[in-house]
């Protein structure tokens, strides 16, 4: 079928967007070890700006939410100065860019922590696995319970991440409630054992998710914010008893706050992320009254399909951004994708992160 419904232009809140093909947030650890965006990563987002959005890597609300290293965060000045270049290049390219603002909750460290303190999570249960820190490869800790006083911090931290990526110029923010950190490890049963008001059934589970979206709206306003879920997503250790059941409830609940747009990590039968049994996005379609995003594996027809089959109303692609930055072009013209380099995802330098070549403007559809 034709790559049309790609396409079309449509509006997520206050962001006008020229087409439906996004550019999923993407860690690639380029930021140092102040977690300060650079001249590269300018480079590297201003080449991307044909997205129709572009979703900015997880950039931490903290100190205290790092887990990773040499990723951005958005809590001190000089960092909301270096990524106030970052929008200006995307914008100058006539692009639209948002923040994911992220805290990992227990996929962190003590090395990453002040004082080497525990990292905090809805509830004391280790993860399974290694941690890449920044003195090595080590076993995951077992985390500390937050407590009231700290959720209430926490939730804050995000309002004010909000805040601060407004003033460096992002068009909007995308709460990271994905991949097994903190905001996902509240809302699944595997790592939320909690006896309070945030523990227990999916009413109180989703709690942590809905505060945090309440004061991030308030901090700048509903139709700049986006949130990300990803239901079936086994990273970091992660599981849930009943998906769909968790993640329909999160999504109707957040009808309320009126969103820009909801964006779902749902991988496809044979990619990496997928996992055996029945897929939660058609559910979330079903429930979600606001545009829809997904991601995980789509390539331009599956993605142009499930637009035109009222699947969803846009499509993120990560690694085919990393390796083609001018990716709206080639699904236009049908052209080939570059392949992407796995052997620099995470590390520093222009090798395999700004140096990937544009489609030859003699390049046609066959």
């Amino acid at each position: 079928m034709s790559n049309s419904p790609l396409f079309e232009p449509i509006h997520l809140g206050a962001i006008a967007l020229g087409n439906r093909i996004v550019m999923a947030p993407l860690t690639r650890g380029r930021s140092g070890i102040e977690r300060i965006p650079n001249d590269l990563m300018t480079e590297y987002y201003q080449q991307r700006a044909s997205a129709g959005l572009i979703i900015a890597e997880a950039t931490q609300i903290s100190a205290q939410a790092a887990g990773w290293g040499e990723t951005p965060g958005i809590y001190a000045d000089a960092q909301i100065q270096a990524w106030q270049r970052i929008t200006s290049a995307v914008h100058q390219q006539g692009g639209k860019i948002v923040l994911q603002i992220w805290h990992t909750g227990r996929a962190s460290h003590p090395d990453f922590q002040l004082n080497g303190a525990l990292p905090i999570s809805a509830s004391a249960v280790k993860p399974a696995g290694e941690i890449h820190t920044i003195k090595g490869k080590k076993p995951f800790v077992t985390p500390k319970a937050a407590s009231l006083e700290e959720i209430a911090g926490i939730i804050q931290d995000f309002a004010q991440a909000t805040r601060n990526a407004r003033q460096a110029g992002f068009d909007g923010v995308e709460i990271h409630a994905a991949n097994g950190y903190l905001i996902d490890q509240f809302l699944r049963d595997g790592t939320n054992q909690r006896q309070d008001a945030y523990g227990g059934p999916i009413e109180n589970r989703v709690r942590f998710l809905l505060e945090v979206t309440e004061a991030v709206v308030d901090a700048w306003s509903a139709d700049h914010v986006g949130v990300r879920l990803s239901p079936t997503n086994a990273f970091n250790d992660m599981t849930d008893s009943n998906p769909i059941a968790t993640f329909t409830h999160a999504a109707q609940a957040l009808n309320s706050y009126n969103l820009a747009y909801l964006h779902i990590l749902e991988a496809l039968p044979g990619h990496m992320l997928a996992v055996e049994g029945e897929r939660v996005s058609p559910y979330i379609r079903q429930v979600f009254q606001g545009p829809l995003m997904i991601n995980g594996g789509y390539d331009a027809t599956s993605g142009a399909a499930a637009i035109a089959n009222q699947e969803a109303d846009l499509v993120a692609y990560g690694v085919p951004f990393i390796a083609n930055p001018d990716l709206p072009e080639r699904f236009a013209k049908q052209a080939p994708l570059n392949e992407p380099d796995i052997s620099t995802f995470y590390t520093r330098g222009a090798k395999g992160y700004t140096d990937y070549p544009f489609l030859d403007p003699i390049v046609t559809a066959a």
